[in-house]
């Protein structure tokens, strides 16, 4: 396939949409969390969420471009 190095560019697509589906999971869940009072989901939300936005950083990822950020 043009555009690629050793499958590469493909990888890096398939771990940015994985990467955009992990994140609207999280917001959802920290939505749920927050709208049900549940303090301790919320904390583990907010804790997956910043681990995410923490990978989409290292991996050069903009967050608007990762689904925004919270």
């Amino acid at each position: 396939m043009l555009g690629t190095v050793d499958g590469r560019e493909d990888d890096m697509h398939e771990f940015t949409a994985e990467l955009r589906a992990r994140l609207a999971e999280a917001r959802e869940e920290l939505r749920r969390a927050r709208e049900s009072g549940d303090e301790h989901g919320v904390q583990v939300a907010s804790g997956r969420l910043d681990n995410l936005n923490r990978l989409a950083a290292d991996h050069g990822i903009s967050l608007e471009a990762a689904g925004g950020a919270e």
